[in-house]
């Protein structure tokens, strides 16, 4: 990874290595946590940048916002969308779940782009992708999946 690689690229990539989508799904399914939240903090620590606690702050609340106005209430009719339903027409149905999912997946690129522009620029090397995690995952919530984020940290790419 170089320090000019864009979030949204390095995310793709990261997400689409061995065990790091079922790893993200898990903590943010069991552990409720935010997966380009954490995508973000483990590209800035793979790249080099440091964010301090007021950007680690600013990073969640932009999280919190996009995630109740816009990622969760996807996610909810996706999901609703993804079971059967005798009233539906099968092919009606995932016709409009796809919709939904490109959509959702568009609030989360936006996201991305928020966070990325809250991003210090890269200060020296990587430093270690547990810690960045940590750091996000504590900011976060109150209980902190330490088990979670250590397969995540295990599993992205280096």
């Amino acid at each position: 990874m170089t320090p000019d690689d864009r979030l949204w690229d390095w995310a793709v990539r990261a997400y689409g290595s061995e065990g790091v989508e079922e790893a993200c799904l898990h903590l943010q399914d069991a552990a409720g946590q935010n997966v380009p939240l954490l995508l973000w903090a483990a590209w800035a620590a793979r790249s080099g940048r440091r964010p301090d606690a007021d950007t680690l702050e600013a990073a969640c609340d932009v999280a919190r916002a996009w995630q109740e106005a816009a990622i969760a209430p996807l996610r909810a009719v996706r999901r609703t969308l993804k079971g059967r339903n005798p009233d539906l027409e099968d092919a009606d149905r995932e016709a409009v779940r796809s919709q939904v999912k490109a959509v959702e997946l568009e609030a989360e690129r936006r996201l991305l782009a928020a966070l990325e522009a809250l991003a210090p620029p890269p200060e020296g090397g990587p430093r270690p992708v547990l810690d960045a995690l940590v750091a996000v995952a504590r900011q976060w919530s109150p209980m902190t999946p330490r088990a979670g984020l250590i397969q995540l940290a295990e599993r992205l790419p280096a």
